[in-house]
């Protein structure tokens, strides 16, 4: 029997682990496929349940140090009990055990500890790490500047000092990188904390046995020169980084939970001729549900008996109410804005939209995108090159010192080349290659009001070929305005305004606020209203001041007898917008159109994204006809028009099938699924918090003109990363050949660790100060 689940998977460090979980559990019999990943720690295993256990399948892994977070669920198989839910293959789960399928409970907990630890850890090192980097930049400069004293304190207290603090750190704060070496060691797998543990290891232990045993360091002709200061500044650093990644990856958790938070808790059902109040667990398919005004609709359905406005901007993103009556479907989740209906429970659980969404939230995000991890690539490579060619340099140095000079000169020089080899190799520089610039160019985000989860976020935006777009909250302002005044002849439009608000002001229909605010802000006197009453689906009527007027759609105005001139209508509709008509005894007064309109800086950003050339695509629920007459006011390249919200991450997945890279730009929880889909999600912030929490970049204020300067950041910062690898590796390409003592036989040249010391540190050094160029760029 085919199995398919997706487990947290505990213990990954690095892009890298990912790699070595799926080579591992792709050897075990029965398994079909393995898809890890590294930015929400989970793994979906697909395999034959007969021929491995999942239990099995973690033992796999237990030796690299990962494991994988198995439930008692699906250790046992799915119980039925009263609370169950049907899966779409036909498993049944119960109520905890969907929960869990749904990504919420299991993995928070754990993350929530070791980001305290981490947190821990931070609090003690990086006052230290500060502090030495501080001293090392003095040290350089005193090397660098005579007129500067060459140190603060003595080395006979400087030294024993450093290797208690390098002997803490190493020990407590770097335990995860010894280990790496030690994985290293057992298995040969190589990650970025093999490197990291590798270089420290070898500094510590140098300078170990320079300040611990003068005799064995005299013996050897050893410099003096110690690097515990290497130890602790790269540790401390690469500590910081680990910490804000793994602040930012808890966040992608709570984007599910929020989502399932947003289901009604309970459900008014009948049963037995009576209404009764049950838990939303305890909704079967075919119960009579209502809902009254006000109330969430607990799932999805058909009225059977009413009507109502509903509030569906929590599923379809469209700000304006939509009206239903018998025979409409209503969704879970969504809000009865006014009246009160029955309607018949058609999904249930994890049936419902709702639901579905979540899930596809979750596929999205636990599927790999094709993202380059540069540095996990070269550190796999890199460490065994570099273990290689120090211990062949020693041999080679012992060798033929034997020939040319006494055994512990050549153990010297051998010893010296062996160090000096592997701290210029040191992963400082390149431990901070990508930190550095990713704290700035976030930093200087952040202070534009673009708000980045991520360094994923920032790499793959910078590559972007296509931004999509939703109409509503992200190119319209998401909420309906008076955008015309069409007075019949002889009538004033500040009279007509006055009317039509003073009868709107009783009613509850979703687009009276729009009139009625028009109203207010010119001042108008709204008047007494007598036999107020809406016709359900229409509109209303009302007297003022002994005359009869009535307001609705135009179908309803020539119900009342008036005369209608359907070419303003139409050219109102053609614009996307909803024409109201305001009459009295069989004459028409004035024609309104409320819509949802452009946001001010709508068009200046799409041409600012041509000049980047990004091609720009409106994905909405809305009409044809709206969505097309929006997209040419703001010169849209291309529109999705009438998508349901569970197609919209397939409209996604269609653009990347034509090569393109793809953003998506939204703020609806229909926007979640594909803004996770995306290569990079950007919510906007007056949006959800889901929309929010689900995409990779927020802009604040819900501003699309950071889109752009988030792009233009990107690039900057993706650029300075690839900047500082170079310097990073730079010093190894030039140092390791100089510190193998290729050039002694020829210009007596060799490297000894106090030099590569210096070369490590001046690399850091230029990798920081490039970093730090981002915080002037104008975004």
């Amino acid at each position: 029997m085919i199995t398919k689940v997706t487990v947290p998977v505990q213990g990954m460090h690095c892009a890298s682990c990912a790699a070595t979980i799926t080579k591992a559990v792709k050897k075990a019999p029965g398994v079909v496929s393995v898809e890890v990943n590294y930015g929400t720690e989970k793994a979906t295993l697909e395999y034959d349940a007969d021929a491995s256990k999942i239990e099995d399948l973690s033992k796999r892994i237990e030796p690299f140090g990962y494991s994988f977070l198995v439930s008692e669920g699906e250790k046992h198989g799915a119980q039925k009990n009263a609370a169950t839910h049907v899966m779409p293959d036909g498993t049944v789960m119960s109520a905890s055990e969907h929960a869990e399928h749904t990504g919420i409970g299991q993995p928070k907990e754990q993350k929530l500890k070791e980001l305290a630890k981490l947190r821990r850890k931070i609090q003690f090192v990086l006052p230290i790490t500060f502090l030495v980097f501080a001293l090392m930049m003095w040290e350089i400069a005193a090397s660098a500047y005579s007129w500067l004293p060459p140190f603060i304190l003595p080395m006979e207290i400087y030294q024993p000092l450093l290797f208690i603090l390098a002997t803490v750190v190493l020990f407590w704060i770097g335990k995860p990188y010894l280990r790496g070496v030690a994985t290293f060691a057992r298995h040969h797998v190589a990650n970025m904390d093999t490197l990291i543990g590798i270089g420290t290891s070898v500094a510590y232990i140098y300078s170990a046995v320079v300040v611990l045993f003068p005799g064995i360091r005299d013996a050897l002709r050893l410099p003096e020169t110690v690097y515990f200061d290497v130890t602790i500044v790269v540790i401390g650093f690469i500590t910081l980084g680990k910490f804000l990644e793994a602040r930012s990856k808890l966040r992608t958790g709570e984007a599910i939970e929020k989502l399932m938070n947003l289901q009604a808790k309970t459900a008014l059902i009948e049963r037995d001729g009576k209404e009764i109040e049950v838990p939303i667990e305890q909704v079967h398919i075919g119960d009579i549900v209502l809902v009254k005004p006000g109330a969430k609709i607990p799932v999805d359905g058909e009225i059977v008996e009413g009507r109502s406005a509903i509030d569906e901007s929590m599923v379809t993103g469209e700000s304006i109410p939509v009206e239903k009556t018998v025979g409409d479907s209503v969704i879970g989740s969504t809000i009865n804005k006014q009246g009160a209906f029955k309607f018949k429970a058609q999904k249930v659980g994890s049936e419902t939209l709702l639901a579905q969404i979540i899930r596809m939230v979750e596929e999205a995000q636990g599927s790999r995108a094709p993202i380059q991890k540069l540095v996990d690539t070269i550190s796999g490579v890199f460490v065994p090159i570099v273990l290689v060619i120090a211990v062949v340099t020693f041999i080679a140095w012992m060798i033929a010192g034997s020939y040319t000079m006494t055994t512990s000169e050549a153990l010297s020089f051998a010893l010296v080349s062996f160090v000096s080899i592997l701290v210029i190799a040191c992963p400082c520089a390149l431990g901070l290659a990508t930190p550095t610039a990713i704290i700035v160019g976030v930093g200087k985000g952040a202070s534009g009001g673009i708000l980045i989860k991520n360094a994923e976020s920032l790499e793959k935006l910078h590559s972007i070929t296509t931004l999509v777009v939703d109409k509503t909250g992200t190119i319209t302002k998401g909420m309906p305005e008076l955008t015309d005044v069409i007075a019949a002849a002889g009538v004033h439009e500040d009279e007509a305004l006055s009317l039509i608000a003073s009868l709107e002001k009783k009613s509850e229909h979703p687009l009276a606020e729009a009139i009625i605010s028009a109203a207010k802000r010119k001042g108008l006197e709204l008047r007494d209203v007598e036999n107020f009453h809406i016709v359900e689906g229409k509109g209303l009527r009302g007297t003022i001041a002994g005359t009869e007027y009535f307001v609705g759609s135009p179908k309803f105005a020539e119900e009342h007898g008036a005369v209608i001139d359907r070419a303003p209508i139409e050219r109102l509709a053609m614009q996307g917008k909803t024409p109201i008509v305001l009459g009295a005894t069989n004459r028409l007064i004035a024609l309104f159109a409320v819509a949802d309109t452009l946001k001010d800086n709508a068009k200046a950003t799409v041409v600012a994204l041509h000049k980047q050339r990004i091609k720009v695509v409106m994905l909405t629920g809305d009409n044809q006809r709206t969505a097309r007459a929006i997209a040419d006011q703001v010169g849209i390249d291309e529109v999705f028009a009438e998508v349901l919200p569970n197609e919209k991450a397939n409209k996604i997945i269609e653009l990347q099938k034509r090569g393109e890279k793809v953003a998506m730009a939204g703020d609806g929880i229909n926007d979640a699924p594909a803004l996770a889909q995306s290569d990079v999600g950007i919510a906007m912030g007056t949006g959800t918090d889901v929309a929010i929490e689900s995409a990779d970049i927020t802009l604040l204020k819900g501003d699309i003109a950071r889109i752009p300067q988030a792009v233009k950041l990107s690039k900057r910062t993706i650029r300075t990363i690839r900047q500082n690898l170079f310097w990073a590796f730079i010093y190894n390409v030039v140092g390791i050949p100089l510190a193998a003592g290729l050039f002694y036989p020829f210009f007596g040249l060799l490297l000894n660790p106090a030099f590569a010391g210096l070369a490590m540190a001046f690399s850091s050094v230029s990798v920081v100060t490039n970093s730090l160029r981002l915080k002037a760029m104008r975004l």
